[in-house]
């Protein structure tokens, strides 16, 4: 997604959740820098998430309580072999911890580092791509978290791209997933672990619920 398509649903953003944008703005050029200095950029990542995803099936997993329920009908689908093997797996943030409870390593982990983020190292190290969403609630952890993890690394923003800090659309760990995998030309996109009327989180997330659902409907 061109950053001017993206840009006036960002403001929109900005004005439902008064959120600053100058701190978005700090929080990409922080990543920025610490993926730099700790060498952390490799210019093939983005390559490497087109040759995983272009022309696949793409399952996005997202991190609602029916995760777990949806992992055991997929392998009940595909019992003759682990499902993972059919997709390209994306996991949402907490949603690989569930992942690797059941075996199955992400290809892809979005994060803005809400989740486990022991599980999300430990992902990385296993193989997974991790793209890291900077904004301006996680500053610190970027700081924290970013030179724990390897070079299979990419890092984004949802307000203006920065070299080597991308923005391909989206604003919450779910629905990035999905903007991700249109933006790499996935043949199919599948959604788990989804529950966008969830009546068990706080005001604000069903907010942040809302919005995905809108975005996804946008652009699926």
């Amino acid at each position: 997604m061109k950053y001017s398509d993206w840009a006036p649903i960002y403001e929109k953003i900005l004005e439902d959740f008064g959120f600053d944008r100058e701190k978005d703005d700090e929080a990409a050029r922080v990543a920025l820098e610490i993926i730099t200095r700790k060498g952390r950029v490799r210019k093939n990542v983005k390559q490497e998430i087109e040759k995983l995803i272009k022309g696949k099936r793409v399952l996005i997993c997202g991190n609602a309580p029916c995760l777990e329920r949806d992992i055991g009908g997929k392998k009940k689908e595909f019992d003759a072999f682990p499902f993972s093997r059919e997709y390209v797996v994306i996991a949402a943030d907490g949603a690989t911890s569930v992942l690797l409870r059941n075996a199955i390593i992400p290809d892809l982990v979005v994060t803005d580092l809400d989740g486990d983020v022991a599980d999300i190292i430990h992902a990385n190290k296993l193989g997974s791509i991790i793209v890291v969403h900077a904004h301006g609630d996680n500053i610190e952890m970027l700081k924290k978290v970013l030179p724990a993890l390897n070079e299979n690394v990419i890092c984004t923003t949802q307000s203006e791209p920065l070299r080597d800090v991308h923005n391909f659309g989206g604003f919450t760990d779910g629905d990035r997933c999905v903007f991700l995998a249109k933006e790499f030309g996935a043949k199919e996109i599948e959604l788990i672990g989804f529950d966008f009327e969830d009546k068990h989180v706080s005001e604000r997330k069903k907010k942040k619920l809302k919005w995905a659902k809108r975005l996804i409907g946008n652009i699926l």
